[in-house]
């Protein structure tokens, strides 16, 4: 009788292939579906012994039976963890599944594309840190008279992050929705997104009438990268590296996971106080400058801001509060509804299924994110979206997916930021009522000189 199934997928990097940097000699895929509680135990002390990088679920805590993990192993290690799992069952069956590269096809080096002009930015192809901020100040330059930058803070390695703000002037006082994007480094796909959302917005807006509405009344905060260090270490040192690069345990680990460290819960569920782990909650709540930075910004605009939405992949969801409970969030029925009208917009355009429902139900539990932080300040509409893919290439989506995948997260993202605009302004047209106003004190004035004179 089978009592425990194991799929192993190797996938050889090297970077000369994907991106220039540090030799990122083997990784290997490990998927493993325990078939009894014996075996999840067994493979849980398994995991947390040899600290893996668990692709899902993110804990060894959150492991069911008949439950698909998937974890990452060095290759080096390959044979031990193999020994150790032997242990856990008298029978075992073991599938090779292929030898592949996982991290895609990338040929150009830095060098060849530091030499492309600005004006040709490609918007489907992964692009480092450095061509990210050239792309910022040169689509503020250029679109000034919608577009401008902002410093928001610095982040472990003294980094600048920058926002771009997106807004149409107006005599009123605008409402605020934020987006961010690269919380978590290897995330790739996720800035990816930030970056067509800009262009979609500043190539379009003067012929749509659906982007100029709901400029007429919000304000679009969108941050590119949140997790600059770590991004840059992905790309340069280890491509599949999730957390910032803050130092801890006297220097001998790095790095805390920045959405578990926000002030909600924290590190109650499903998060982790050795340093060393994925899921790395800091020393103290919002003890990282990138997680300050986010907080200082919203708690100052607080009463201002009406949508909050964090990218992220991968699994194809569209999450709703809460990850730390099983309990129902505040607005849980309407968060829900758009939810669900994103998920089926998403859907619409390339046929993508993308699920929606509250955080931990979805995906797993999990204390101290920004989500469930900026919902508990009483912002209804929080959501996470975790893009493409559904496990195929995993935090490695192919460069051919960027334009299919940004394509039906723009219509999902979309439908979200309608949706909050016709109801925070049903009918609105600040402009038209504006110009009303005028005419009608010219038109009073007019009157009044001519019965004066007459």
């Amino acid at each position: 009788m089978r009592q425990l199934w194991i799929v192993w997928t190797l996938g050889i990097l090297t970077l000369q292939e994907c991106f220039t940097g540090t030799e990122y000699n083997g990784v290997i895929i490990l998927e493993i579906t325990p078939q009894n509680e014996k075996e999840v135990q067994c493979l849980q002390n398994i995991l947390q012994s040899w600290l893996l990088d668990i692709w899902k679920p993110l804990q060894p805590e959150n492991i069911n039976v008949k439950a698909t993990v998937r974890v990452r192993i060095p290759s080096t290690a390959l044979q031990l963890v193999k020994e150790d799992l032997l242990h856990c069952s008298q029978s075992l069956e073991i599938l090779i599944d292929n030898v592949k590269h996982i991290a895609g096809n990338k040929t150009e080096t830095k060098e060849t594309r530091s030499k492309k002009s600005i004006t040709e930015y490609n918007y489907t192809t992964y692009h480092p840190m450095n061509e990210i901020y050239d792309w910022m100040n040169e689509i503020a330059k250029n679109h000034s008279d919608l577009v401008t930058q902002h410093l928001l803070g610095l982040t472990y390695e003294s980094r600048p992050m920058q926002y771009l703000k997106i807004s149409q002037p107006s005599v009123r006082h605008k409402k605020i929705v934020w987006i961010d994007c690269g919380i978590h480094a290897r995330e790739w796909i996720a800035p990816a997104f930030c970056q067509w959302f800009v262009k979609e917005i500043v190539q379009n807006y003067q012929n749509d009438q659906r982007i100029r509405k709901i400029l007429q009344s919000l304000d679009i905060y969108v941050l590119p990268v949140l997790n600059i260090d770590g991004y840059i270490y992905s790309w340069t040192k280890e491509r599949l590296w999730r957390k910032n690069r803050s130092q801890y345990g006297n220097g001998t680990c790095y790095g805390v996971d920045l959405n578990r460290n926000f002030n909600v819960s924290w590190c109650t569920h499903r998060s982790s106080t050795n340093c060393s782990s994925n899921s790395f909650c800091g020393s103290s709540p919002v003890s990282e400058p990138e997680t300050r930075a986010v907080v200082e910004f919203v708690e100052s605009r607080q009463s201002d801001i009406v949508c909050f939405l964090t990218i992220h992949s991968y699994s194809q969801l569209i999450l709703t509060p809460n990850g730390y409970s099983a309990g129902l969030s505040r607005n849980y029925n309407e968060s829900l509804k758009v939810a669900q009208m994103a998920a089926s917009a998403m859907e619409k355009t390339h046929g993508t299924k993308y699920r929606a429902g509250p955080f931990s139900k979805l995906l797993y539990e999990a204390s101290g994110t920004s989500q469930d932080w900026v919902h508990d300040l009483g912002i209804d509409f929080s959501f996470t979206l975790e893009l493409r893919d559904n496990g195929s290439h995993k935090f490695t989506l192919p460069e051919d997916q960027i334009q299919p995948t940004c394509e039906e997260t723009m219509a999902g993202v979309m439908t979200i930021i309608k949706y909050v605009n016709d109801k925070y302004f049903p009918n609105k047209a600040p402009s038209t009522v504006f110009d009303c106003s005028i005419n009608i004190l010219i038109f009073n004035t007019v009157l009044q000189f001519s019965v004066l004179f007459s």
